[in-house]
């Protein structure tokens, strides 16, 4: 679920792991960056996302590391300029959490879209285990910027 506005606009997905992600947004018609810290056979291996401290002038889509959600979510929002998007694909519980609460504060997410039913995500794209997943899932859309409300959607 990626916002329509974003098409045509350059995305950055920086941790496109075997490129998914990035092929999904292609085939909707978005001109797409794909980096990752560790080359597998997509993209442009060796970025390490933390270390770029440029201003990115487009929006970051992405399904980070889960040890290192916040941390993505916080870089991200502090290298898109005013009115930019940063989507990020994550556990529901993510909304949980004192560590996180200094995020929802300062940087409230304009929507997040809640995944009706349970999705599995599979490590490296390798499909191993039941189609029906444990976790439940999010997408988290921030416009950074934005101070009102946030607004919860479902989708599938």
């Amino acid at each position: 679920m990626v916002d329509k506005q974003l098409r045509s606009c350059i995305v950055w997905e920086c941790a496109c792991g075997s490129g998914e992600l990035s092929n999904v947004l292609e085939e909707h018609g978005y001109n797409v960056l794909s980096t990752d810290l560790i080359y597998r056979n997509f993209g442009r291996g060796g970025v390490d996302f933390f270390k770029c401290h440029e201003i990115f002038n487009g929006d970051i889509i992405t399904n980070p590391p889960y040890k290192y959600a916040k941390e993505f979510c916080d870089h991200a929002l502090e290298l898109v300029p005013e009115g930019n998007k940063v989507a990020m694909f994550l556990r529901l519980n993510f909304l949980e959490g004192k560590s996180r609460r200094k995020l929802f504060d300062e940087n409230p997410p304009k929507t997040i879209y809640v995944a009706s039913g349970r999705i599995n995500c599979y490590k490296n794209g390798v499909r191993e285990g039941a189609d029906v997943g444990a976790q439940a899932y999010a997408w988290y859309i921030w416009e950074k910027g934005y101070k009102g409300e946030t607004v919860v959607k479902w989708f599938n």
